[in-house]
C-alpha cells in the first residue's frame, strides 16, 4: 500500500471537512423542482413537458417479477468497439462491430453482424479507399464496410468523431437490416440513446474545424435513424434506447436559469433524479397510504429492503433544445435548414421527439434513463405497456436480459483491440506513458 493509516487519517479528516457541509435534502426540496417540470419553459420555449401528469411510482420487485412478461419476445443491439485507436502515422480509426441478441435465444439472429470501420487522417497524401457498398463474409451473415473522413473535413475532435462514425454507422445499418426479423409482438431495445446526439450536434453546428455536415456517411446515419424510428412507428412495434449512464444537465440547467439565485444543489440531471426518486422521499411523497402513486396498495408501498424496490417517474417529452444549446430538437430533423430538406420523414416532425422517463434501483444505487418516440409514447396503452416491459426486466434480471446477451455478443475484448494493432503492419499504436503504466491493469 502507498496509504499508511497515517495518511488515511489525515485523508478522513478532510472529507469530514466536506461532508459535514452537507445535509441530507428533504424530500420537499426535490419535489418543488419537480413540480417545476410539469411544463418547463425557457425563453418561452417548452424545454420538457410531462405526458399525461407528474408522479412518483415505486414497486416491488418481488411482486413484479411474479407478474406476466408484456412482452415475452425481446430484441436488444449493441455495437462493440476498439474505441479510437492512432498510430504514429497520424492515422485515426474505430472498429465497430454489432449484433443482435434475442430472449428467446435467437442463433440465426445472433449471427448476423455489422462490422463498420472508419478511419481518417490529415494528409491529403493518404489515399484511403472506402468501400462502395457492403463485403460479405460468414457465408452472408457478416458484412463489413470501410468508411473514411476527408482530411479537410476534420481538424479537431477526430476520436470522436471516427468513433460517432463507426459506432452510429454500424447501429444503425443493423437495425435496419434485421428490423423485419422482429415479430409484431416483440420489444426492441437500443443500448443507450435512441438518436446519435454527438454526431446530430457536429452536423448543426458545422464549425470551421469540425466541418462534416456534407459528408454523406454522416448524412446517411441521420437518415437511417429517421428509417428506423419509421419502421416502429408504423408497425407500432416499441422501440425504447437504455441509458445506462445518463449524463444530462439540460433539465438542471434550465432549472436554474429559470430561477435566478435559486440554490440548485445538483449539477447532473440524474443527481436531482437519484435524490427524488430514493424510497424513503417517494414514500413521503405519495403519504402513508401511495394514493397518489399508479402502483399503491402493497406494490406500490415501501415497507422493506433497498433490495425489493424500483423507484421511477412518469414520462416525459423534451421537444426542444436536446443536446446543446445549438442543436433546437430532439431528434434527426432538428439538423440545419438545407440538410433537413433532404431528410425522408413518413410522420409528423414531433413524433420524432425524444421522450423519457427515469428509473433508480436501489439494490445498486443506480439511475437509468429509457428514451422513446413521441410517436409511440402519445399512445396511452403503448406507454403503459413499455413501462410495465422495463419494470419487469428489472425486477427480474436486475437489468435487461437481452441487453445483457446483446452486450456480450458484441464486445471487442482488449486482447482482441490489441490483436487488430498487429494487423496494421506499416505503422505501430501512437502510446503514452499511461498505456505502459497501466496498460495490464483491469484486463477485460
Amino acid at each position: 500500500m502507498t496509504l499508511e493509516p497515517v495518511h488515511m487519517n489525515k485523508i478522513s479528516e478532510l472529507a469530514k471537512k466536506i461532508d459535514c457541509s452537507f445535509e441530507s435534502q428533504e424530500a420537499k426540496t426535490a419535489a418543488d423542482i419537480y413540480s417545476l417540470l410539469e411544463e418547463l419553459k425557457l425563453d418561452g420555449r417548452v424545454i420538457l413537458k410531462a405526458i399525461d401528469r407528474l408522479f412518483r411510482g415505486i414497486v416491488r420487485t418481488e411482486l413484479m417479477a411474479l407478474g406476466e412478461d408484456p412482452y415475452p419476445v425481446t430484441y436488444a443491439c449493441d455495437s462493440g468497439s476498439t474505441n479510437p485507436r492512432t498510430y504514429d502515422s497520424g492515422l485515426f480509426v474505430d472498429f465497430c462491430h454489432c449484433g443482435l441478441a434475442a430472449t428467446p435465444t435467437n442463433l440465426d439472429i445472433q449471427r448476423f453482424r455489422t462490422i463498420v470501420c472508419a478511419a481518417y487522417s490529415s494528409s491529403q497524401r493518404i489515399a484511403m479507399q472506402a468501400t462502395s457498398g457492403w463485403e460479405s463474409f460468414d457465408e452472408e451473415f457478416g458484412r463489413a464496410k470501410l468508411v473514411t473522413i476527408a482530411p479537410d473535413e476534420l481538424k479537431r475532435k477526430a476520436p470522436d468523431i471516427v468513433h460517432s462514425f463507426a459506432m452510429y454507422l454500424a447501429e444503425s445499418e443493423h437495425i435496419l437490416l434485421m428490423k423485419d426479423s422482429m415479430g409484431p409482438e416483440s420489444f426492441f431495445i437500443m443500448d443507450g440513446p435512441i438518436y446519435p446526439k454527438q454526431l446530430m450536434y457536429w452536423m448543426v453546428l458545422d464549425d470551421e474545424d469540425v466541418r462534416i455536415r456534407q459528408n454523406s456517411d454522416a448524412r446517411r446515419i441521420l437518415q437511417n435513424y429517421i428509417d428506423i424510428m419509421d419502421h416502429f412507428l408504423e408497425k407500432r412495434i416499441p422501440v425504447v434506447g437504455f441509458v445506462k449512464n445518463p449524463t444530462d444537465v439540460q433539465i438542471m440547467d434550465s432549472v436554474r436559469k429559470k430561477r435566478e439565485a435559486f440554490d440548485l444543489p445538483w449539477m447532473l440531471d440524474s443527481q436531482f433524479f437519484k435524490n427524488l426518486l430514493s424510497p424513503e422521499k417517494v414514500d413521503s411523497a405519495l403519504g402513508h397510504n401511495g394514493r397518489n402513486s399508479k402502483n399503491n396498495g402493497k406494490n406500490g408501498r415501501h415497507t422493506g429492503s433497498r433490495n425489493a424496490y424500483i423507484t421511477y417517474t412518469n414520462w416525459f417529452l423534451q421537444p426542444n433544445r436536446f443536446y446543446e444549446k445549438m442543436l433546437n430538437g430532439t431528434s434527426p430533423l432538428a439538423a440545419a435548414d438545407s440538410l433537413q430538406q433532404k431528410l425522408r420523414h413518413n410522420f409528423s416532425s414531433e413524433d420524432y421527439a425524444l421522450c423519457f422517463f427515469m428509473l433508480y434501483v436501489p439494490s445498486k444505487d443506480i439511475v437509468f434513463k429509457v428514451e422513446a418516440p413521441y410517436g409511440l409514447v402519445k399512445d396511452d396503452f403503448l406507454r403503459m405497456q413499455i413501462t410495465r416491459k422495463v419494470l419487469f426486466d428489472l425486477s427480474l434480471h436486475g437489468f435487461p436480459l437481452t441487453l445483457t446477451k446483446a452486450d456480450h455478443i458484441a464486445k471487442i475484448r482488449k486482447v482482441e483491440r490489441q490483436e487488430i494493432d498487429k494487423f496494421f503492419e506499416n505503422m505501430n499504436p501512437d502510446t503514452t506513458y499511461n498505456d505502459t503504466r497501466w496498460g495490464n491493469v483491469n484486463e477485460i
